[in-house]
């Protein structure tokens, strides 16, 4: 068969361009680090690590979401921290302002005391991210959820707690609502004791006209069947003899008798105790006829933390020299630190709810942590390359180009006039 000199020249060249695209390949691979540069190299490797890469990005924007996440929630427990710091300095300041030997002036002065820590509660219900959201105002967190009018400080935000996806399967709360920090009691709270005019709904009015003081309730039978309903006790008084009539509050929110019934019992102003529902109440004083006294559990009675404030500071700054205004006092005293206990309790539980929630967030970044290395793993498996073997094929394809180049030489060479 006869061969042209074109065809001998055609062949050679392709086949120094395929070994040079070969050696061009290998050399890429090196450059880049990755076995497979381009689609065609692994079809099937490049897709899967396509898919790899996806979820690896999606992991990478929970991780994002869970700093900001951590962020917020600590934001939101060291304002916490303050409050409960706050708080005790407040129930502090009413222990000492419960001495007898204090006189109004001291009073006055326990007084701005504790106008100074009910301004801080305030800011501090006000506080806000580092990106101006308003912590506690659950979804509506634009403006503040803590509002002053005439009655004192009023809740404007909503019931639900800003969430954050966190993971592919997790929803997690960054914050809670003012609500349930600032107006609420930990569940399992005990009885609150408010002494006052009793209106037909059982709600005090105003307070009391005469000199009468409480103590407790205590529980003596938390199994008594009418343990957990709320009592009422009101007086009825003239001038030489007074007596009692207790009544408490059924499923349907109407106030009757108590089993068995408490009705105009005789009233000692040295010294009264009254058992009812598994409770024990400790009287003294001398009533007026229309004063009373309501005891309930802690989430029937004033949960609000402000208008805790408010009472004592109420009673602080104005003078007590009457019987009556001092019993006010001290009543005022010993239910407003009730309540003071219950916000602490509850302020707490909310904390220890963040610290939990902060705690998961270590967790799940633990998992996250592990995922993205195997992900990191997979994807080095498909694409990343062998520098061993991708060197030894480097020399190969370069002693193979250099060969094909050798041949093309002698092959170009060949001449019949060599040998004429």
């Amino acid at each position: 068969m006869r061969i042209s000199t074109v065809t001998m020249f055609d062949q050679s060249v392709s086949a120094m361009n395929r070994q040079q695209g070969d050696f061009m390949k290998v050399g890429q691979q090196i450059a880049s680090g990755r076995r497979v540069v381009n689609p065609s190299d692994d079809p099937q490797a490049a897709s899967r690590a396509v898919g790899v890469s996806q979820a690896k990005a999606v992991t990478q924007q929970f991780a994002d979401a869970r700093v900001s996440a951590r962020n917020t929630l600590s934001q939101a427990e060291s304002v916490l921290n303050s409050v409960s710091d706050a708080i005790t300095s407040a129930k502090t300041l009413l222990v000492q302002a419960s001495s007898d030997t204090l006189n109004d002036a001291d009073r006055q002065s326990v007084a701005s005391e504790l106008r100074g820590i009910y301004e801080t509660l305030i800011g501090q219900a006000n506080a806000t991210d580092g990106n101006g959201r308003y912590l506690f105002g659950g979804y509506q967190d634009s403006s503040a959820p803590f509002v002053r009018n005439g009655t004192g400080v009023t809740y404007v935000g909503d019931d639900n707690a800003r969430a954050q996806r966190i993971d592919a399967s997790r929803e997690m709360p960054v914050s809670d609502n003012g609500a349930r920090i600032f107006n609420s009691v930990a569940s399992g709270a005990g009885y609150l004791t408010e002494a006052g005019k009793l209106d037909a709904n059982g709600v005090i009015a105003g307070g009391n006209g005469g000199s009468v003081t409480f103590s407790g309730p205590q529980v003596l039978d938390n199994s008594d069947p009418n343990h957990g309903r709320a009592f009422r006790v009101d007086f009825t008084s003239d001038t030489v003899t007074h007596t009692y009539t207790v009544k408490m509050q059924d499923d349907s929110g109407a106030w009757v008798d108590t089993v068995p019934a408490l009705n105009d019992e005789a009233y000692d102003p040295a010294g009264q105790t009254i058992e009812v529902g598994g409770l024990r109440l400790e009287l003294q004083g001398t009533p007026e006829d229309g004063d009373g006294v309501r005891f309930a559990t802690a989430d029937e009675m004033n949960h609000d933390l402000f208008k805790s404030l408010e009472k004592a500071l109420n009673v602080l700054e104005n003078p007590a020299a009457t019987p009556a205004e001092k019993a006010e006092l001290r009543n005022t005293f010993r239910t407003s630190m009730n309540e003071l206990d219950n916000s602490l309790d509850n302020v707490l539980t909310v904390r220890a709810s963040m610290g939990a929630r902060l705690n998961e967030l270590d967790v799940v970044d633990a998992v996250s942590g592990n995922r993205m290395t195997n992900y990191e793993q997979t994807l080095s498996d498909l694409v990343d390359l062998d520098y061993s073997e991708a060197i030894a094929e480097y020399s190969l394809r370069q002693v193979g180009l250099q060969a094909a180049q050798k041949a093309f030489v002698d092959v170009k060479g060949l001449s019949l006039f060599n040998y004429l």
